[in-house]
């Protein structure tokens, strides 16, 4: 049921909902193995905040509000807010084309724009893996992937989630200020917010800082994680931060602080055209995920670096903000606990996932999707089993059963458990009327063969 503008917590007593929040953050933390959390909410007239456990498992160290953690894709929102805010300022053309700021990419990519880079429809791959961008320039970096042999549709017709969008968007930052990416993101973006900036690779860190964990399986401990991001890709996921500072940043791009210009809120949170970004939310601004939920619309990022799941909710209707840090990868399912737990406790439903779609029919047949499709250097194989169930391999990995529908949208189904996740779609070339795009995670593969 949909909550009324007014926060629906502002009636109870802050420090009681406090205390029953942070009980069940600490619970639902030991039950999913995550060794430390953050959960920060802005109700519309205050602010909640609890925090868990450690941030380093080796270290024992404390948990702390202001503890920072790698928020992965978030940072993505925070170059966005970066460049929009040059935009605002007339010193960068959102439509204008990415070469004539980058110029070694204008035999390859002209027609991508600025906008295009933002809101992942410029048709760019992902970009290669990290320890495979170790040591590369971003000019070596962009040559090699911004090319048209391996763009994946036309730019503005289709969406696909690009690392390398961002990289070439950090460059722009870089080119425009005469600043480091991390300069430029600091100054205009990190610090009138309030926000103490840290970094990746910062030598020495200006505040505390928490470890990603893994599982080790074979002993059954929660372990560090190696943060192995190259730093050419720092525009797409270098940034740490804690809840609260999150929740700065989703209150500045709902209009409700003044660190961010009105008309840059609101780029931020518009809709692009063509953006249909499958399984990852409902639609996409420029920089922001955006996700419906009871009428409303709402808007974020999640983010996933070694071993860490953060993520980001706000609603420009009512001024709620909800933010979550978790130093490991089970904090995902801690996150959608919390959520649920939220929803109990003060009545705000936050959309953890998009709206689910319950007009796409029963499961059919579809073998003319078998076939090989890439995106950049990653493959993936739709091939038919014995009873015609395709599976999904990427990269040669193990294959995951799909189960497609009438409108071409699919699921994975976990091997193990059998349960069914939305993830993705399969797309018809409008000339001929042969599939030839699928779309996994928000990634969008080029058919490149048939089996």
């Amino acid at each position: 049921m949909p909550y009324p503008a007014a926060a629906p917590a502002a009636h109870r007593p802050s420090t009681s909902l406090q205390q029953e929040l942070s009980s069940r953050l600490d619970s639902l933390a030991r039950v999913h193995r995550v060794p430390g959390a953050q959960l920060a909410v802005h109700t519309g007239t205050h602010v909640l905040s609890a925090h868990t456990g450690t941030a380093d498992a080796l270290a024992n160290t404390p948990f702390t509000a202001q503890t920072a953690v790698p928020m992965g894709s978030v940072t993505k929102a925070a170059t966005a807010a970066a460049v929009l805010l040059l935009a605002d300022d007339g010193d960068v053309d959102l439509d204008g084309p990415v070469s004539e700021l980058l110029p070694d990419l204008s035999g390859e990519i002209p027609d991508v724009t600025v906008r295009h880079l933002l809101s992942h429809t410029a048709g760019l791959p992902t970009g290669p893996d990290s320890d495979s961008a170790v040591g590369t320039t971003a000019s070596r970096y962009l040559s090699a992937v911004c090319t048209a042999r391996n763009t994946l549709f036309p730019p503005g017709t289709g969406f696909s989630y690009s690392n390398a969008g961002y990289v070439a968007a950090g460059r722009i930052l870089s080119e425009v200020t005469g600043m480091t990416w991390q300069e430029a993101v600091a100054a205009l973006v990190l610090e009138p917010l309030g926000i103490v900036p840290a970094f990746l690779g910062d030598a020495t860190p200006a505040r505390p800082l928490a470890s990603g964990h893994a599982l080790n399986t074979a002993t059954g401990l929660v372990r560090p994680a190696h943060q192995n991001l190259a730093p050419v890709e720092a525009p797409a996921g270098a940034l740490l931060a804690s809840a609260e500072d999150l929740v700065a940043l989703g209150r500045a791009v709902i209009g409700r602080s003044a660190g961010l210009p009105a008309a840059v809120a609101d780029r931020m949170r518009h809709p692009e055209p063509a953006a249909d970004p499958g399984a990852l939310a409902d639609s996409w601004g420029l920089g922001l995920a955006l996700f419906r939920q009871d009428g409303r619309v709402w808007c974020g990022h999640d983010g996933n670096a070694q071993g860490t799941s953060c993520h980001l909710r706000a609603d420009p209707d009512s001024g709620v903000v909800v933010a979550f840090t978790g130093n490991a990868g089970a904090a995902t399912a801690l996150w959608r606990d919390m959520a649920a737990e939220l929803a109990r406790l003060t009545g705000i439903h936050v959309p953890t996932a998009p709206a689910a779609d319950t007009r796409r029919g029963l499961a059919v047949a579809l073998p003319e999707c078998a076939g090989t499709y890439r995106n950049g250097g990653t493959e993936y194989v739709v091939k038919l089993d014995g009873d015609d169930t395709p599976t999904l391999s990427v990269d040669g990995d193990y294959p995951i059963p799909l189960v497609c529908y009438p409108d071409l949208s699919c699921d994975l189904v976990d091997p193990a458990t059998g349960r069914a996740e939305p993830g993705g779609r399969f797309h018809r070339d409008p000339a001929t009327g042969a599939i030839d795009r699928l779309q996994i995670s928000g990634r969008t593969a080029r058919r490149t063969g048939t089996h």
